[in-house]
């Protein structure tokens, strides 16, 4: 099927690249989300709809590329398939897995809160997750999507509240206790890549603790999602990172509370007032569903459903 890439990917020009992507149809156009690289990552061979081939020689692919997939999935698949780009939450496993009992698809892919307002922009998505805190106003989302988001009318739909903190070894071995211990010469940290919400979230209380980022050892190893972030920290590459209490206890890590945040859905009215969002729109009201994401450690349904904002 030939879809457009959503992102920029470069590659090696001395082997072909069987680049894995999720796949859905946005508008007139089948896009194609790249998925995350390297043979160790079982969750995108996973998740993947299909592969795209990258031929020796070739440096990468640029954003709004046309490709070819060679399918995982049917076409058929594709075309029930909802996309979501933007940070990452397991929120949105679940919900896929409850839209798959139902016939629907949910494909999603972590690009970051920022890189989810942009994919929106592109016309390259149905919906994207974000927690981007305003420093200016305390509020989450709205100033973002006024920013990126200035032409096209939206909703922004509150799905959880979560609890994002310090995630340590079992036994907090440092005897980690803040942010301030960041700045310690004995300590490691490993932070999220630039533009997403948990990466604002981190900046923000660091200038207001007055933490220049210089004096945090690790600031700039960057992982992708939470569980990267905590695989990181069981693995002893580092002896903490920022992010929700769910990933630290799925790595059996210890985890020091700091800040409760809500996390959104960015939905473009045409998609949110369209038939196919409707299954999606409709499990927030489901009580198995909402039960299911309580059952998450740190996570809260008190919000999920209601409307934070409309633009446009």
């Amino acid at each position: 099927m030939e879809a457009v890439i959503t992102r920029k990917v470069h590659s090696s020009m001395g082997d072909d690249e069987y680049l894995r992507v999720t796949v859905g149809r946005v508008g007139d156009r089948v896009v194609a989300a790249p998925l995350a690289r390297g043979a160790g990552v079982i969750s995108s061979l996973a998740r993947a709809d299909g592969i795209v081939l990258i031929p020796a020689g070739v440096q990468g692919l640029q954003a709004g590329e046309k490709v070819t997939v060679r399918l995982y999935r049917t076409p058929t698949e594709i075309e029930r398939t909802i996309v979501c780009l933007g940070s990452h939450d397991l929120t949105l496993d679940l919900m896929a897995q409850f839209l798959a009992e139902r016939g629907s698809r949910l494909a999603s892919a972590n690009v970051g809160s920022l890189g989810g307002l942009i994919a929106l922009r592109r016309g390259e998505a149905h919906l994207a997750g974000s927690h981007l805190l305003d420093p200016a106003s305390g509020e989450y989302n709205l100033a973002y999507v006024q920013q990126y988001l200035p032409e096209t009318p939206v909703v922004i739909l509150a799905l959880v509240e979560r609890e994002q903190g310090l995630m340590t070894a079992r036994g907090n071995p440092k005897g980690l206790r803040d942010l301030r211990d960041l700045a310690r010469e004995d300590v490691t940290f490993v932070n999220r890549q630039r533009g997403a919400g948990t990466r604002l979230l981190l900046d923000y209380h660091l200038e207001e603790a007055a933490i220049p980022s210089e004096k945090v050892r690790g600031y700039e190893r960057e992982e992708y999602t939470h569980l990267a972030v905590a695989a990181a920290v069981a693995s002893g590459r580092a002896d903490c990172g920022l992010g929700i209490r769910a990933a630290a206890q799925a790595l059996g890590l210890d985890f020091i509370p700091l800040f409760h945040e809500r996390y959104d859905l960015i939905i473009p009215r045409e998609h949110y007032a369209s038939a196919h969002l409707a299954p999606l729109l409709e499990l927030l009201d489901h009580p198995a569903f909402r039960e299911a994401v309580e059952a998450l450690p740190g996570y809260s349904t008190q919000p999920m459903g209601k409307i934070i904002a409309e633009t446009g």
